[in-house]
C-alpha cells in the first residue's frame, strides 16, 4: 500500500499560481485580525482620584507605581484635576514680586541651624535641626538668647514647629516622627506618625498645613494628625519644588523655597503661587565671616503687624515690610 502523501507535499505539486493565490489569502487574513485587534475596546489605564480637600493629589506607594497614563486615561485625570491656570496678578498678567525694607535687626544664635520660627503672643519660638544639637525653645527677641531650650534626642533632626492654642508642634525629618507639647512647659503630650519626611508646618486656625520639601501641602486635623487634603502648588511655569519652613499670614502661606532666597505666597484654597518674595542681599559680607547656611525661618505677628525671617546659622533675625517691584 503506497504512502498517503503529507499536506505540505500536496501543496508543493501546486501549479505557481495556485502558490499564489493561497498566499494572498494567508497575508489577507492576518491583516484583518490585526484590524480587529486594534478596534477592540481597550482597558483604560489606572487613574488616581483626588481625595476631598481641593485641588490634590495622590501619590502611588513604591508596592503600586503609577502605569503610564493612556490617551483615555491622561483626559480622564485631566477632567478630574486640571492644573489650575495662573490668575493674571498684574496689568501684564505676571506674578507680582516683592523685595524688602529692613525695618528692625536683632541678634541670633549663631549655632540655630533654624528650622521652624513661630511669634506668637509676644513669645518668639524656634526649633532647630541638625543631629545632636536640635532643640525647641522661647527666644529673648531683643538678645537673641534662648530663655528655656529643650533639647531633642540625639537620633532625631527637628524641623518646622507651630503654635496652635495651647498646643506647640514639632516635627523631625526623617524619622517620621512628630510631637506635640504643652505650649508654655514644653511638656511631652503625645507623639504621631506620618509617611513622609517631615519639612514645615503651620496653620490656618482650623487644620495643621504641613510640607515635605515636594510641591505639596498636606492639611492634617490638628487632633487626631490624619491627613484631611493636600494641595500642589504652582506658579506660572508649573510646579514649586522644595517648600520648607511655613507661615500662615492674612490667608496665604508664606514657604520658603530652599536653597533659594525666595518666598512663595501661595492661595492655600488653589495652590496657586499669588506672590513671590525675593530675600537676596540680607546678610552682609561681615554678617558672613563664620559659615551660614540658607535662608530659613518667618514669623508673622498678627497683633503688630511684623514679619521676621533669618536663616540657618544665621547671627542676625530681621523684620522687614514688603515692598512691590
Amino acid at each position: 500500500m503506497a504512502k498517503q502523501r503529507s499536506v505540505l507535499d500536496r501543496v508543493r505539486q501546486w501549479p505557481a499560481w495556485a502558490k499564489g493565490l493561497a498566499a494572498l489569502i494567508a497575508v489577507g487574513a492576518v491583516a484583518a485580525i490585526v484590524l480587529l485587534a486594534r478596534s477592540r475596546p481597550q482597558p483604560p489605564s489606572q487613574v488616581f482620584i483626588p481625595a476631598a480637600g481641593g485641588s490634590v493629589e495622590e501619590t502611588p506607594s513604591a508596592a503600586s507605581p503609577l502605569p503610564t497614563p493612556s490617551a483615555t486615561a491622561a483626559a480622564a485625570a485631566q477632567a478630574v484635576s486640571p492644573p489650575p491656570t495662573p490668575t493674571p496678578s498684574s496689568a501684564s498678567g505676571e506674578i507680582p514680586v516683592y523685595t524688602y525694607k529692613i525695618v528692625n535687626v536683632y541678634p541670633h544664635d549663631r549655632d540655630a541651624f533654624t528650622q521652624g520660627l513661630v511669634y506668637v503672643d509676644g513669645v518668639l519660638y524656634e526649633g532647630t535641626g541638625l543631629y545632636g544639637r536640635s532643640s525647641l525653645r522661647i527666644v529673648d527677641l531683643e538678645t537673641g538668647e534662648p530663655v528655656k531650650l529643650q533639647k531633642l534626642p540625639i537620633d532625631f533632626f527637628g524641623e518646622g514647629i507651630t503654635v496652635m492654642g495651647d498646643k506647640l508642634y514639632q516635627l523631625t525629618w526623617k524619622s517620621r516622627l512628630g510631637f506635640v507639647y504643652d505650649r508654655e512647659t514644653f511638656d511631652l503630650l503625645k507623639q504621631f506618625t506620618y509617611r513622609s519626611e517631615g519639612w514645615g508646618i503651620t496653620h490656618d486656625g482650623e487644620r495643621l498645613i504641613v510640607s515635605d520639601g515636594s510641591a505639596l501641602l498636606y492639611f492634617w486635623d490638628p487632633e487626631t494628625l490624619e491627613e484631611l487634603g493636600r494641595v500642589t502648588v504652582r506658579d506660572d511655569k508649573g510646579p514649586v519644588m522644595r517648600l520648607n519652613e511655613l507661615e500662615y499670614v492674612n490667608g496665604e502661606v508664606f514657604a520658603n523655597v530652599w536653597q533659594t532666597n525666595r518666598i512663595a505666597r501661595i492661595d492655600p484654597k488653589t495652590g496657586r503661587v499669588v506672590g513671590w518674595i525675593k530675600l537676596g542681599g540680607l546678610l552682609t559680607k561681615e554678617d558672613m565671616s563664620r559659615p551660614v547656611d540658607v535662608l530659613n525661618g518667618i514669623a508673622y505677628d498678627a497683633e503688630g503687624d511684623r514679619l521676621f525671617v533669618t536663616g540657618k546659622l544665621w547671627p542676625k533675625l530681621f523684620e522687614i515690610e514688603l515692598v512691590r517691584k
